[in-house]
């Protein structure tokens, strides 16, 4: 909670010292949780007929229910969300006035919904966090501005994409802030909050991949397939390409550069993942990281100016915000911690390799964070973290190389060989020169 004295305050100006009033991430997460919520409730109200509010005006309510109880909250007037409740109340009245008469459809109480709003984020400027009220006046403004765009998107979203967002609104806004951010379990290294949080950091890079692909549709050019089912999911796209080059043997070729670029966006995720869980060590484990990327890159290239530009359809891909998936991932992150904790008693750090040798098959993402995470709490050292995600992508590119194989066919196989012979030689030279 904020300090209650107006000395302790950041109004109009800055305070010496008092600059972290300007950040307020109590305040930050209540009302983007508020926001996801009314935007959900909202979308899902936008595609019925009887309707008195929709996209727009449930987010706006729910901002206006946060504001009045943090103001409550933060200035001690309990009066606040009562008289806010009464407020609502009067104004869905009034908007159902329309119904009563016979009217088809009411035209909503967005505009005295942000009326209402206006006048608590002014007091919240005020009594509460500048920079706050400024991003809640900005995200209000969008709202009220894009009133076509968001109507269009709200009728025109397909039902397994209202799915996809419900799931993720499930994940991230539901079940993530009522788990307990404490640590648990052998060598007490579980922590449920932040475990769940990189459940959710993991399918919300899948899902950016799947509102590209959405946006793209099926026909995209070679590039375009590997960068967006390696952030869907590579392993998925390794499947599918290879299904499609047993099929047809004349896109070997082609299915083993999707693979390949697929494989290559593990490092863009590793970046991301790292800079997320652990930035301190970011400066530390960028550069061997960087040095086979932009191998990976160079070999993308090469092989990119070979096939050229072939507008093929990308395989149907799936809804990467599903709760089973997610629920696997965080069981296998919490394995993979647990695991990493007991090799480093018992063997050091060759046991914590051997761990991301073996999870390397099946995941790269967890190894990764898990290290990551380690590492930036210094349970682990840096070399040893970024040694561990490396050994975990050699292991990918086997674990692929051999399902292709098997999926694809013998000439699917001999062109990732040829593919991953350079990335994955370079992997084993980073492991045994790089210094410590």
């Amino acid at each position: 909670m904020m300090p209650t004295d107006p000395s302790q305050q950041v109004t109009g100006g800055t305070l010496p010292g008092q600059l972290h009033a300007f950040f307020d991430f109590e305040s930050l997460i209540a009302f983007g949780i508020a926001l996801g919520l009314g935007l959900l409730i909202g979308l899902q109200r936008e595609r019925t007929a009887d309707r008195l509010g929709g996209i727009r005006t449930y987010p706006l309510i729910a901002i206006f229910g946060a504001l009045a109880a943090r103001l409550s909250e933060l200035h001690d007037i309990p009066w606040l969300v009562p008289a806010g409740l009464l407020c609502m109340t009067i104004l869905v009245l009034l908007g159902n006035v329309e119904r009563m008469r016979g009217e088809q459809e009411s035209t909503g109480i967005t505009t005295e919904v942000s009326a209402l709003l206006m006048y608590l984020l002014g007091a919240f400027l005020v009594l509460g966090e500048m920079m706050v009220a400024v991003a809640l006046g900005a995200t209000i403004a969008v709202l009220l501005h894009l009133k076509p765009t968001l109507h269009k998107f709200a009728k025109r979203l397909p039902e397994q994409d209202l799915h996809a967002i419900i799931q993720f609104a499930l994940i991230s806004l539901i079940i993530l802030p009522v788990l307990p951010n404490r640590t648990f379990g052998p060598y007490d290294v579980l922590n449920p909050f932040k475990i769940w949080l990189l459940v959710v950091l993991i399918v919300g890079i899948g899902l950016g991949g799947y509102g590209v692909y959405k946006l793209v549709g099926t026909r995209a050019g070679t590039l375009l397939s590997g960068l967006i089912g390696g952030l869907i999911s590579s392993t998925a796209t390794t499947v599918s390409y290879a299904r499609r080059a047993k099929i047809n043997r004349g896109i070997s070729e082609l299915a083993a550069l999707v693979i390949l670029i697929a494989s290559t966006t593990l490092f863009v995720r590793m970046f991301v993942e790292i800079s997320v869980v652990a930035p301190r060590i970011l400066s530390k484990v960028a550069a061997p990281l960087a040095l086979l990327l932009i191998i990976h890159l160079v070999i993308c290239t090469l092989a990119y100016r070979s096939v050229g530009q072939h507008e093929k359809s990308m395989p149907e891909q799936s809804n990467p915000a599903e709760l089973t998936p997610a629920l696997i991932f965080g069981a296998l992150y919490a394995l993979i911690t647990i695991a990493i904790a007991a090799a480093k008693e018992y063997f050091g750090s060759r046991g914590i390799y051997v761990v991301a040798l073996i999870s390397g098959f099946t995941d790269v993402d967890a190894i990764t964070l898990s290290t990551a995470n380690l590492a930036g709490a210094g349970t682990i050292e840096v070399s040893t973290a970024w040694r561990a995600m490396v050994i975990a992508t050699l292991a990918n590119m086997i674990f692929k190389t051999g399902a292709a194989s098997i999926l694809g066919g013998v000439e699917l196989m001999r062109r990732l060989l040829l593919l991953f012979a350079l990335p994955f030689a370079a992997g084993l030279v980073v492991l045994a020169l790089w210094p410590n």
